[in-house]
């Protein structure tokens, strides 16, 4: 019996040993050689994270956990961006790990994702520069029975539609708002819709990824959308726009006019795609070629003797927002040569190593060039530049019926979207809590209009700091965006002094005070409740050195915060405590790290916008005063520039419209952040003294730039007078076409008018517009910017919308600030958007906005069709070049 007992203790723990040993369980990196490269990484970042150890690795102790679970985790650590190992947990990364295992084993086409599409675009819970939240888990409980059964490509359709009943596109700031912060406030630019549906198909173990081109080259701005990977191929979808076929999207033309389109893919990606940058932690995809016809710019770099020199910075560069903005940063191998796939535009290639630098532009029909670097100082000259663009092609459109089947299904969205916004608070209700609360009845109104979504924790803020002194200007810092989605905690652990003063007691002192100290907007990061945690974690002892000497909390800065530009890749902001504990930071997050701790201490302290410097209010002379880390770093001497408005140019100059000024640093210009200070001409500014750049662009109608610039110093003390001339574009006005002047149009007041009424004797401007698109909304926000011109010259307005795209949705009154002359149509059977489009000679089908500008006797002498930024300043530039002509003839 004892024989026996024994036998059978031995056969379990062999049977135990055999279990235990038994490589039973799923890898979730199947590939040894890159497990291995995954692990090793992964202790490299441990090292890096000792600082927030325990928050972050102690989950892999977890009782229970997979090998699965553990080999997916150890994959995200090792790769993932500094802001994500300094502002989060180990629980909230296992959290995303095994939402993704559940959706992948929940769908049918789970099981087809090759592991290693799975592993960037599904597992990897980051889309941007967005704050992290569950939206992965709440869009999955939300979508899971609507798509449940159906194909990937029809699942793909769904969730975009379910995306668009939630989000829809308007303007905001370059902040990215988490995907839940923007379902509650329902709208956001393209960043953020991207980011919402990469989020959402994820959620449903859809492989996805946000694509931008960085810059257009046609127009100013840029575009984010999503790609999806269905049965094996990626395609692509306009965000929180949905049409009814994959590929399909309102910017499918403009897109082939692009010069970059690109991604970035977390860890270490070997797909077929091109690198245009390749570290241990994440690369940048070109996609370009999915798109558009494409060229090899290939750039060879030499010293003054011709000698490849390696080593040196290449910025591909294209116009836009009148600078030269790198779609492309290389560094020249041994051979001195680094290149780029790019489109069939121009492209200004500028190169430098320290101090030496040389440029050249790149053309389709000039092939590779070779820059030799010889310009160690600048030079006091002028130069002129024209940029051409890609040419404009056509698309092929959908049938009527399948746009006309998805408009009805957008409109149903919208109604299902606006019926959770009219939800928001009232006017009335808001300005009833402001009596109740004695404050302020029209900032209460506009704190809570503003906060949309956000409504309710605004005033919450609003009635618990309804007796400090300081709420008005406490709340006037914040940015919309900041109202939109800060919760209330975090806006309470900033206002924490000021209940003791009397209102009528504010002094521009106080207002100083409440912008630079109490305020949690620094940067352009999201808003955390860092105060109290400094005020708890700092010593007395520290708190007076540094009161006392600023440069004791400089010091400390720069002596135990390691920069690390190359590590925090998406860009996204370390919140002040996130670089405290991980001791490691960008550049901006340590700055921002620095301006958070002083304010913590009662230390007035900002980022200056212009410079991006971190400053401090100097006590001696009430002056704002940079902040230098590196040990031999100076105070810069200072010298002025007055920018004046000459005489001849036909429209308002603008910064980042028609013109910029770039500071000379290290080889290379870099352009300041003027955007908010020069709003008028003339103007004075105060700047470093050096060497600077002036540019000035205007754009011709298909889209190319004629460019000036202009080299100049800035001496100490000086003063420096600058005159922006916009350049004139060589184009000329020409009829395009004629459209009967005698055509009769129906208003929709009901009143009947020819088009040649509607020109009130000067001219008429048409827009036929898609309202739920977005570049109909950037059209209705350009022609607002002319309105007082447009008003003053006195000619007609006509916005036409065809009967196909007016949905019960639409509202033309929610529209503000279009010309006082301005009306609408609705244009049946597209007659006249018809007639137009036979006038000019295109096959138009849904390209829209179509604007036109149309003289008296019905020539056209201004188009554009599609996406473009500026066409209200175009219109004014047609029109006063009109009024030009017809005054030479008279004379």
């Amino acid at each position: 019996m004892k024989t026996m007992s024994f036998c059978f203790a031995v056969i379990l723990l062999m049977a135990f040993f055999i279990v235990s040993c038994s490589p039973t369980e799923t890898h979730f990196l199947k590939d040894e050689k890159y497990r291995t490269q995954v692990h090793e990484q992964f202790l490299k970042r441990k090292d890096i994270a000792v600082g927030r150890s325990q928050q972050l690795f102690s989950v892999l102790d977890k009782e229970g956990l997979t090998v699965e679970q553990r080999e997916a985790l150890e994959f995200l650590y090792a790769y993932m961006p500094l802001s994500d190992l300094a502002d989060y947990d180990g629980e909230y990364f296992l959290g995303q790990v095994d939402a993704a295992f559940r959706a992948r084993d929940y769908f049918s086409w789970g099981r087809d994702i090759p592991d290693d599409i799975f592993r960037h675009f599904v597992l990897v819970y980051r889309v941007n520069n967005e704050n992290l939240d569950t939206a992965r888990q709440v869009f999955f409980d939300e979508l899971k029975d609507r798509v449940k059964g159906l194909t990937m490509e029809q699942a793909v359709l769904e969730v975009n539609h379910w995306c668009h009943e939630k989000v829809t596109y308007r303007g905001t700031d370059g902040r990215t708002s988490s995907p839940l912060a923007l379902m509650k406030t329902s709208w956001g630019r393209c960043g953020e819709e991207s980011t919402f549906t990469t989020a959402a198909l994820r959620a449903v173990g859809i492989p996805a990824r946000q694509c931008y081109t960085p810059r257009w080259v046609h127009t100013d701005d840029n575009h984010a959308w999503v790609e999806v990977w269905v049965d094996g191929k990626w395609h692509y979808i306009g965000a929180c726009e949905p049409d009814a076929e994959l590929d399909v999207a309102w910017f499918s033309a403009p897109v082939k006019r692009a010069m970059m389109v690109h991604t970035n893919v977390f860890g270490q990606y070997n797909g077929p795609e091109e690198k245009n940058v390749q570290t241990e932690l994440y690369s940048v995809i070109n996609l370009l070629p999915n798109y558009t016809e494409t060229r090899n710019l290939k750039v060879t770099v030499t010293d003054e003797e011709g000698k490849p020199m390696e080593g040196a910075t290449v910025k591909f560069n294209v116009y836009n927002y009148a600078e030269f903005y790198p779609i492309a940063t290389g560094t020249t191998a041994a051979d001195g040569i680094a290149s780029i796939i790019t489109g069939m535009g121009d492209v200004f290639v500028w190169a430098n190593k320290d101090n030496i630098y040389g440029y050249a532009k790149s053309t389709p029909d000039n092939g590779d060039l070779t820059i030799k670097l010889n310009k160690t100082q600048v030079e006091a000259l002028e130069e002129g530049i024209i940029m051409t663009t890609p040419i404009e092609q056509t698309i092929k459109e959908l049938p009527a019926e399948k746009i006309a089947e998805n408009a009805k299904r957008l409109a149903h969205e919208d109604s299902i979207r606006n019926a959770y916004m009219a939800t928001f608070i009232a006017e009335a209700d808001a300005r009833k809590f402001a009596t109740e609360n004695n404050l302020n009845p029209d900032k209460v109104w506009d704190y809570l209009y503003r906060s949309q979504g956000n409504w309710q924790d605004i005033q919450m803020f609003l009635k618990e700091k309804k007796d400090n002194a300081y709420l008005y200007v406490f709340m006037e810092s914040l940015k919309d965006k900041d109202l939109r989605d800060t919760p209330y905690e975090y806006l309470s652990d900033h206002l924490v002094q000021g209940d003791g003063i009397n209102f009528n007691a504010i002094t521009n002192h106080h207002i100083r005070y409440a912008q630079n100290v109490f305020s949690p907007r620094i940067a352009l990061e999201l808003i955390r409740p860092w105060r109290g945690f400094f005020k708890t974690e700092l010593s007395e002892d520290f708190v007076n050195k540094s009161r006392s000497d600023i440069q004791y909390v400089i010091a400390y800065v720069r002596d135990n915060i390691k920069v690390d530009d190359s590590q925090n890749y998406f860009k996204c902001p370390i919140s002040p405590q996130g670089v405290y504990e991980l001791k490691i930071a960008d550049r901006q997050s340590r700055d921002i790290f620095f301006v958070a701790l002083c304010r913590s201490m009662d230390i007035l302290t900002r980022i200056d916008a212009v410079t991006g410097r971190p400053q401090y209010l100097r006590a001696e002379d009430g002056l704002w005063t940079d902040v230098y880390f590196e040990p031999q770093a100076e105070e810069k001497p200072k010298g002025t520039i007055t920018f004046t408005n000459a005489a001849g140019n036909i429209v308002k100059p603008g910064y980042y419209t028609h013109f910029t000024i770039a500071r000379f640093d290290k080889g290379d210009y870099v352009t300041l952040d003027y955007e908010n200070e020069i709003k008028s001409l003339p103007v004075k500014v105060s700047v470093d003294a050096g060497y600077y750049r002036l540019m000035t662009g205007s754009r011709a109608n298909d889209g190319s730039v004629t460019i000036e610039t202009r080299c100049f110093e800035v001496k100490e003390k000086s003063q420096t007078a600058i005159e922006i001339k916009l350049p004139k574009v060589d184009k000329g006005i020409q009829v395009q076409g004629i459209v009967d002047p005698n055509t009769i149009v129906t208003l929709n007041d009901g009143s009947k008018k020819t088009l040649k009424e509607l020109t009130n004797k000067k001219g008429l401007v048409i827009c036929f517009a898609d309202p739920d698109k977005e570049p109909t909304k950037h059209i209705l926000q350009d022609i607002p910017a002319e309105q007082s011109f447009l008003e003053e010259w006195g000619g007609g307005v006509l916005f036409a919308i065809p009967d196909d795209k007016v949905s019960k949705a639409f509202d033309a009154s929610v529209f503000k600030g279009l010309p006082k002359q301005s009306v609408w149509m609705t244009d049946d059977k597209r007659v006249l958007l018809n007639a137009v489009a036979g006038a000019l000679q295109i096959e138009f089908s849904n390209n829209f906005p179509l604007v036109i500008y149309l003289s008296t006797n019905g020539g056209i002498l201004y188009s554009s069709q599609g996406y473009r930024i500026g066409i209200g300043e175009d219109i004014v530039r047609t029109v006063m070049e009109e009024m030009e002509t017809k005054r030479m003839l008279v004379e």
